[in-house]
């Protein structure tokens, strides 16, 4: 049973999460992958996230990140390994987050006591994580842990974010959500990606999302205007709650102490993050 303050895993989680995400959305991505040959913007997410688990198909995707259409990811997995190898994808990415990071912190902040801090503190988190039932974590817990302090944290925060994730796929099918209803449901909390990006990046039609609206309307979870109900309130509360639970146990190996310290620090390194436009204006909403 866990020690910390309510909800102090969840924030540190959730801002780790976020310093990770820039990836999908870097600049640095297209230059860096379009050498590898791989030109969709699809594809180069898939492989960027995917690479870990090796030269891997649609099927294994499909399953491991849970909310992608298979037709989608059929269209490039796993064709984009004949453009260029897993092994190359790992090394254009860390190219691509160390250019990234490099451009919205600053050499400063990558230089800083605070950087190499924090990459220790997340890197102390990471040993309390487990592999059993977690491929995206497993299969990055197998890659090397960089030198450069910023690239310790970046990888830190992948090992977290991943961690987290596979235990929440456990708790979306105990809730009994299919794919397109876990989006739906976390758009319509206020907190999860614009529909316009996710039909863009997931692969569903809009026509798969107003199908997914009328199942949740069913169930009592959404109402007339596709908002949640109380029902679907404590769901997605209930959702949280039980993803907390799957991945208390790096942030208690790391204490209350060490979880507000991280949590302080990342939150000065996501707000210049985002302050230096790593993400699209449009990424999140409910429209």
């Amino acid at each position: 049973m866990t020690n910390l303050p309510p909800l102090a895993g969840r924030r540190c989680a959730h801002q780790l999460n976020l310093l990770h995400a820039p990836l999908f959305f870097s600049p640095d991505l297209d230059v860096e992958f379009k050498e590898l040959g791989i030109e969709d913007p699809n594809a180069r997410r898939l492989a960027a996230r995917s690479a870990p688990l090796g030269a891997v198909g649609a099927g294994t995707v499909a399953a491991t990140f849970y909310n992608y259409h298979h037709d989608l990811l059929a269209r490039h997995l796993p064709a984009v390994w004949e453009s260029a190898s897993p092994a190359a994808v790992l090394d254009a990415r860390l190219r691509v987050m160390d250019t990234t990071l490099r451009r919205l912190l600053g050499a400063e902040a990558l230089d800083s006591p605070e950087m190499a801090e924090a990459a220790e503190l997340a890197l102390r988190a990471t040993e309390g994580c487990t592999r059993h039932a977690r491929p995206l974590y497993s299969g990055n817990a197998d890659l090397p842990v960089p030198d450069a302090p910023h690239l310790r944290l970046w990888h830190a925060t992948t090992l977290l974010r991943e961690h987290r994730g596979d235990g929440h796929l456990t708790a979306l099918l105990a809730a009994g959500l299919d794919p397109v209803e876990a989006l739906v449901s976390h758009t319509a909390t206020g907190r999860g990606m614009a529909p316009r990006w996710l039909l863009r990046t997931r692969g569903w039609q809009r026509a798969d999302w107003d199908a997914a609206v009328e199942r949740l309307r069913g169930r009592g979870l959404l109402d007339a205007e596709g908002e949640l109900t109380s029902a679907g309130t404590a769901l997605r509360e209930g959702l949280e709650e039980e993803t907390d639970r799957l991945d208390a146990a790096p942030y208690d190996l790391l204490g209350a102490d060490g979880v507000a310290r991280l949590t302080e620090l990342t939150k000065g390194f996501l707000v210049a993050v985002v302050g230096a436009g790593a993400f699209p204006d449009d990424l999140m909403g409910k429209a």
